[in-house]
């Protein structure tokens, strides 16, 4: 399964498996519309302002969902990267995120 997460974090699921390998790499915004496109993804993008802007760039919808992923083997995630740290419960605008650099990364979980 692939999947669309607003931070770097890797939720992988220990229940199901006691280690796991993750291959992370940056991705530019082209490879992460093309991989969203080719295949079903689930976003568990959890800020409505970071779902807006996600949809604009990538030219995708990518659904407002505040849902909790647990990755498992096989799976992979398109992470939004922001790389500037926000102050503890800051929750920015739309505009606001416009305005801060970012990146993405594709994690693959082996």
């Amino acid at each position: 399964m692939l999947y669309v997460l607003n931070s770097l974090i890797i939720p992988v699921d220990f229940e199901e498996r006691y280690s796991y390998t993750v291959l992370l790499r940056k991705i530019g915004l082209k490879e992460a519309r093309e991989l969203l496109l080719e295949s079903k993804f689930i976003s568990a993008v959890g800020h409505e302002s970071t779902a807006r802007l996600l949809s604009e760039l990538l030219k995708i919808d990518i659904p407002y969902n505040r849902i909790a992923v647990k990755l498992r083997q096989g799976d992979m995630a398109i992470h939004f990267v922001l790389k500037t740290r926000l102050p503890e419960g800051r929750v920015l605008t739309e505009e606001e995120l416009r305005q801060l650099e970012y990146e993405f990364v594709l994690s693959m979980v082996s």
